[in-house]
C-alpha cells in the first residue's frame, strides 16, 4: 500500500504531521521531493525580466502537462 504524508524534519528526525498506521519497528521507504515552486521563486529576476505572476502561470502549465 502506498500513501503520501507530510513530515517535518526536526533535530535529525522526520516527524509525521498526521497519524500513520505502522507497527513498532516496521520499516518503510520514503522519497524526498523538493518544493520546486519555492526554489524557483528564489531566482526570480536572475534570468531576466519576469514577475511572480509569470512564474506562477508557468508552473501551473508545467503541472498540467
Amino acid at each position: 500500500m502506498s500513501k503520501v504524508i507530510r513530515v517535518r524534519y526536526e533535530k535529525g528526525v522526520l516527524k509525521p504531521l498526521e497519524p500513520v498506521k505502522l507497527r513498532e519497528g516496521e520499516e518503510v521507504r520514503i522519497r524526498i521531493e523538493e518544493n520546486i515552486r519555492e526554489r524557483l521563486k528564489g531566482i526570480i529576476g536572475i534570468l531576466g525580466e519576469s514577475s511572480e505572476e509569470e512564474l506562477e502561470r508557468y508552473l501551473e502549465e508545467a503541472w498540467q502537462s
